[in-house]
């Protein structure tokens, strides 16, 4: 833009620098940050900095900087301490809120829905109910107008959290009163929040508002009830509702067809399961490999590894032009698996196949070292094998490899 002599005002210097960090990470939006002249430095495009080191949870740059901002006058509004409470949110520092708070209120800088919200959280995530109810009540008395759907459905939430379900179904009612009809996300939280509760009746009651509120039932909200439903162990209205997105669906989401397949094998229905799978393979318009890792999961976890092995052979032979990497869960799986059994025999053959794959190469000498671990096993090439291969060994690997291959 400079380069074409287009003039950026400071909010669009503010909200560039904010781009430059989600596409190119922090160290960019600090780059462009110092190229600005001083006269473009201000508390937008201080606070968008800000608001990076937040994300990022870089809390001593964070800090420092919003010191700067102080320094500057530029905290005299909600939106630096809001940055500063996520921040210690995501670092778990919770005790550093309420004095931050505190401090809000000693500069006459009003809270907003926001900060409350964020103070709620602080109490839940210590179990402090009553420390919730303070925050909730002071924000009623501060200004009803606060107390948006988004406040009772995090009120409702704590209060599911908590197992109070009187309680929980208050807010929850509330939240309906406030809402907006036209908000689909609304009813998204009020399905799920019903499910953490084991009320059926009213989940499907918010599901029937729900498309009457709109013309068309977008996939979101499809994976949103079927989640809850599989939740409820309701595999009859499971698959009315499946079969009603089967027919009506503009755009085949496999994730839609994960949770459907999921339910059947949380009930060891595999034979259900199976079908869908099937059917959704062809549907699909790229290799439906997550749907193959729920099953290569099912078995590993009954101890059948000869028809998980069958799955994860047909994923590796599929994405052999594209790289395929299992999720997190399904690794936690194999490792885990191996970790019990100690079949070094069965982690060799496994081996041999996971670690063509470049993306998983270090799990799979996990799995190889665990087995041997497990079987009281060494194997005094292991090292040199994992030089070869450009193993990168972190500590979990290296404490494995110590006990399979000492030096």
């Amino acid at each position: 833009m400079e380069n074409r002599n287009i003039n950026l005002s400071f909010t669009e210097h503010a909200v560039r620098l904010d781009l430059i960090s989600k596409v190119k990470g922090a160290a960019a939006a600090e780059n462009y940050f110092h190229s600005l002249p001083a006269t473009a430095k201000n508390r937008f495009t201080y606070g968008a900095l800000l608001n990076c080191y937040s994300k990022e949870a870089m809390e001593d740059k964070a800090l420092l900087l919003f010191k700067e901002m102080e320094e500057l006058g530029f905290t005299c509004h909600t939106l630096p301490y809001n940055n500063i409470m996520s921040l210690y949110m995501r670092k778990g520092k919770l005790e550093k809120i309420p004095s931050l708070v505190e401090e809000m209120k000693e500069r006459n800088i009003s809270l907003d829905s926001f900060t409350y919200n964020i103070w709620m959280q602080s109490y839940a995530c210590s179990d402090d109910i009553d420390g919730v109810e303070k925050v909730f009540h002071e924000m009623l008395e501060k200004d009803a107008a606060l107390c948006d759907w988004t406040t009772y459905s995090n009120l409702a939430a704590h209060y599911v959290k908590a197992g109070l379900t009187e309680k929980a179904e208050g807010a929850l009612k509330k939240l309906e009163s406030v809402m907006d009809p036209a908000n689909r996300e609304a009813y998204h939280y009020l399905i799920t929040l019903y499910a953490g509760l084991s009320n059926l009746t009213e989940v499907c009651r918010v599901w029937d508002s729900l498309k009457a509120a709109f013309q068309v039932t977008i996939n979101i909200s499809y994976l949103v009830m079927l989640g809850s439903l599989r939740r409820l162990k309701d595999l009859e209205g499971l698959r009315k509702v499946f079969e009603e997105w089967q027919s009506n669906c503009t755009s085949y989401d496999v994730r839609v067809v994960k949770i459907v397949i999921g339910a059947y094998l949380d009930q060891d229905r595999l034979e259900e399961a199976e079908a869908i799978f099937k059917d959704a393979s062809t549907r699909a318009s790229r290799p439906f490999l997550s749907g193959m890792e729920l099953f290569m999961v099912y078995f590993l976890r009954r101890g059948c590894l000869e028809r998980c092995m069958e799955f994860l052979e047909a994923a590796l032979s599929i994405s052999k032009n594209e790289e395929w990497i299992p999720l997190v869960s399904t690794i936690d799986a194999f490792l885990l698996h191996f970790e019990g059994n100690g079949d070094v025999k069965a982690a060799n053959e496994l081996f041999n196949l996971l670690k063509e794959v470049s993306s998983v190469k270090s799990v799979a000498y996990n799995l190889l070292l665990r087995a041997y671990v497990a079987a009281g096993k060494t194997d005094p090439e292991m090292r040199r094998m994992m030089d070869e291969d450009g193993v990168e060994i972190d500590d979990e690997l290296k404490k494995l490899l110590q006990k399979v291959c000492p030096s």
